[in-house]
């Protein structure tokens, strides 16, 4: 097995067995994002992902229900290389049931629904979208490359094509300024699309962004813990979803919750404003917890 660089993952997939089917982000210019800057965006392709599993004992590849393609948004990939991708992993891997993939708003723009559809039937079964914002002004400050309208479009193809979604969400973003704006078209946002998932990250500020040299000059102040559940609360307050897996169980967050959209909208409400209720930052999950 070859890696290169760190690697990083959605939570759900942290049984999954992740290989590098691309290296780095077809976009990496985000102005939080510390993650793939010490690499170029390139495709593996399946041949090297073909030599990674032949690495593999035969008694652990029968073991292998999921698999998560890895780096920054493999589904930058041609379509005919993501699908001989898949193939390979569903002839090497004979109890496989799901395959996922980070996605990009402008990577899926190229595809049609009947390409997703074919990347759907040979496997792949799951796309992380980073949607971040619902806000315009905010996605073009954060670098995003993408509007909204594109991250909808993006979204409701994926949908269209049978392929389940999960999006990220980013509370903080905004900072204190912009909080209330980001959570309520954030929110207004993952309505339109009604996705299946959607996963909510807080704010952080590595050193070595953008972001960090815009705290550093007091061009932007981070949001206090409690600030941020706060914003939380405004987000679920607004959202009105089908059946949406709802979680915040990312170790950035202060508060982690989770639960069915909009089933379970009241009871997450209650431990949020529990938790503001309170005014005890003590309550929330520890900076040391945090440190990712």
């Amino acid at each position: 097995m070859r890696y290169e660089g760190s690697i990083w993952r959605p939570p759900s997939e942290a049984r999954s067995l992740i290989l590098q089917a691309t290296i780095g982000c077809s976009h990496n210019a985000c102005t939080f994002c510390i993650s793939y800057k010490d690499r170029e965006y390139r495709v593996r392709g399946a041949r090297e992902i073909a030599n990674d599993l032949a690495e593999l004992p035969r008694t652990y590849k029968q073991r292998v229900r999921r698999v998560f393609l890895a780096d920054g948004n493999a589904l930058a990939m041609d379509t005919t290389q993501l699908k001989d991708t898949l193939d390979v992993l569903r002839g090497d891997l004979p109890n496989l049931d799901r395959v996922g993939v980070y996605g990009y708003a402008k990577d899926v723009r190229n595809k049609s629904v009947e390409e997703l559809r074919e990347l759907n039937e040979a496997g792949l079964g799951i796309v992380y979208l980073g949607l971040e914002t619902g806000d315009d002004k905010l996605l073009r400050w954060a670098r995003k490359g993408v509007t909204t309208e594109e991250n909808i479009a993006a979204s409701k193809k994926i949908r269209d094509a049978g392929i389940p979604l999960s999006l990220t969400i980013i509370l903080g973003l905004g900072g204190e300024e912009h909080s209330e704006r980001h959570a309520v078209s954030t929110a207004k946002t993952l309505n339109e699309i009604d996705p299946e998932y959607v996963g909510a990250l807080t704010l952080m500020i590595p050193g070595g962004t953008p972001l960090h040299k815009m705290v550093d000059q007091g061009e932007f102040t981070p949001m206090k813990p409690l600030a941020i559940v706060s914003e939380l609360k405004t987000l679920v307050v607004n959202l009105d979803l089908t059946k949406c897996i709802f979680r915040t169980n990312h170790a950035s967050n202060y508060l982690p919750i989770g639960g069915t959209l909009n089933r379970d909208k009241q009871a997450i409400l209650d431990v949020i404003e529990g938790a503001i209720a309170s005014g005890d930052e003590s309550k929330l999950r520890p900076g040391y917890l945090r440190g990712l």
